[in-house]
């Protein structure tokens, strides 16, 4: 029955987005700005760190291309999560005017519904970005590259989107309650982002705590990330740490499919 449910969705994702695509390559012109525009504006963020780094040498005992490497990691991974499931801070709107509604009286798994409404391809200038960052990254650092490490790139990658795709639906969940609660989800998500661009030990260690075993984001690309630059680990975590990015996705779109479904039985029809 899950199983079943899973290929429904997976397949009304599929439809739904294929059409966002086809009405937006019915524009071509404006699809190469938007995705121009998008590229260029995630841009600024790495231009800020290069701006810090023509005033000093390292950031919080990293050089550039650490850094780099970081911010490439972290902007890719929150880029393939942001492309499915960027449309979910529009749910609280559809709770709010009651256009939730219309999708649930559909044949279709609601949560597929509401990630692929509006699919924007315009947010791969976002992914493209980060990846060639991270192709700088690791152009300039120098990594003592072993089958684990080569192994370890793609894993994180797809863990770190993973995590933050449990996020993007944490956050819808609590849109059923809070109604207008984007900004909030927002600052979880892209806000968690901007975090990760950064070194670990530029933070107080509070923070890093609540984001390694409250909020674990620090799975997506800090400990993975820190054992293929052979760097210290925060906290003085073990390293095997590095390996568990894939158990701590698992576990977090578990939890927010709990959480999505939770929200989904609360919600109350507006009536109109």
């Amino acid at each position: 029955m899950a199983g079943s449910r899973l290929v429904d969705g997976l397949r009304a994702y599929r439809l739904i987005a294929w059409m966002w695509i086809r009405s937006t390559m019915a524009y071509r012109a404006s699809f190469a700005m938007t995705l121009f525009g998008n590229f260029a504006g995630t841009v600024l963020d790495f231009v800020a760190i290069l701006l810090m780094f023509s005033r000093v040498d390292q950031l919080g005992g990293y050089s550039l291309g650490e850094v780099a490497f970081l911010y490439g990691l972290s902007s890719a991974a929150f880029g393939l999560a942001d492309l499915t499931l960027g449309s979910m801070d529009r749910l609280g709107q559809r709770v709010r005017d009651g256009t939730l509604d219309t999708l649930l009286v559909r044949p279709a798994p609601v949560l597929a519904q509401v990630a692929a409404d509006r699919f924007a391809l315009r947010r791969l200038g976002r992914i493209t970005q980060g990846l060639l960052v991270l192709g700088y990254a690791l152009v300039v650092v120098d990594i003592e590259w072993t089958p684990v490490k080569v192994l370890l790139m793609p894993v994180m990658m797809v863990s770190g989107a993973a995590i933050f795709a449990s996020v993007f639906v944490a956050g819808g969940a609590f849109q059923f309650v809070a109604q207008d609660a984007s900004q909030v989800q927002n600052s979880f998500t892209y806000g968690g982002t901007t975090l990760l661009q950064y070194p670990p030990t530029v933070f107080a260690k509070d923070l890093v705590r609540g984001v390694t075993f409250v909020l674990p984001l620090a799975f997506v690309n800090w400990l993975p990330a820190l054992y293929v630059l052979g760097l210290p680990y925060p906290l003085d975590l073990p390293r095997w740490t590095a390996f568990v990015s894939p158990l701590v996705a698992v576990v977090c779109c578990g939890l927010s499919g709990l959480a999505w479904r939770a929200g989904l039985r609360s919600y109350r029809s507006t009536g109109s």
